[in-house]
């Protein structure tokens, strides 16, 4: 069984740092799946769970559950009026400017299966994600071809909209796609960063969030660490 690590924790807000790789509930796309992050902190805390909002998959981070509907209710209204502030970081192909915004409408990714009854020409909606540089390195390693080295930056990313896959989408537009993306992200820097860093994961984590709580209205501002395997090209230079 996994334990999930619990951020913060009231009678009324329970919010996890979801591990890369976990599935936030049910899906009928991961039918053989065993865990999924609803299921496993009903049975650590032993309470019925509502989730908020959700994370990819292969994205790690925060994540928030309500325990009751009422609660649940009071925060997606949070999360529909842009009320809830969200930070990720990421590690990047190349290096970005010192900070930025991307503005670009992004059409609604469907899956064939869990969207077959959806519309399927909807126009394209707005996106903006806001994003900031903290550290770049440049490595002695031909990863492309063209380059003898290869450069890589390590972002912190504001996303003012809620789009599906925004962030990587949105990353891959400016052609600095987020390492370990296997849909939008390059391949061969992917594979660069298994067999050099053994990371076999997209650098993409939900570090920060604050909002007001739905019950007492209290600001709550939630933050954790950087996942290691995030900053390891970044000390390899600097022990080189």
């Amino acid at each position: 069984m996994i334990t999930l690590p619990i951020v913060y924790q009231d009678d009324h807000l329970v919010v996890i740092d979801k591990p890369a790789g976990l599935l936030v509930h049910r899906t009928a796309l991961a039918r053989g799946e065993r865990w999924f992050a609803m299921q496993l902190l009903r049975d650590q805390i032993g309470q019925h769970v509502f989730p908020i909002h959700r994370l990819d998959r292969p994205t790690s981070g925060l994540l928030v559950f309500a325990l009751n509907a009422d609660v649940a209710r009071l925060m997606g209204e949070q999360m529909a009026a842009r009320q809830v502030k969200k930070t990720y970081h990421a590690v990047v192909r190349g290096y970005l400017p010192e900070e930025g915004r991307i503005d670009y409408p992004l059409k609604e990714e469907l899956d064939a299966v869990a969207d077959k009854l959806a519309q399927q020409n909807k126009d394209a909606q707005e996106a903006v994600t806001d994003f900031r540089t903290l550290e770049q390195v440049e490595l002695p390693f031909a990863v492309s071809k063209k380059h003898a080295s290869t450069r890589y930056s390590l972002v912190e990313l504001s996303p003012l909209t809620g789009r599906k896959h925004q962030l990587r989408r949105h990353m891959a537009h400016l052609r600095h796609p987020i390492i370990g993306d296997t849909n939008h992200g390059d391949g061969r820097h992917n594979r660069f960063f298994r067999e050099h860093f053994n990371c076999n994961r997209l650098l993409l984590a939900a570090t920060a969030l604050q909002f007001s709580h739905p019950v007492s209205g209290e600001p709550i501002a939630l933050r954790i660490d950087l996942p290691s395997d995030f900053l390891e090209p970044f000390r390899k230079a600097a022990r080189s």
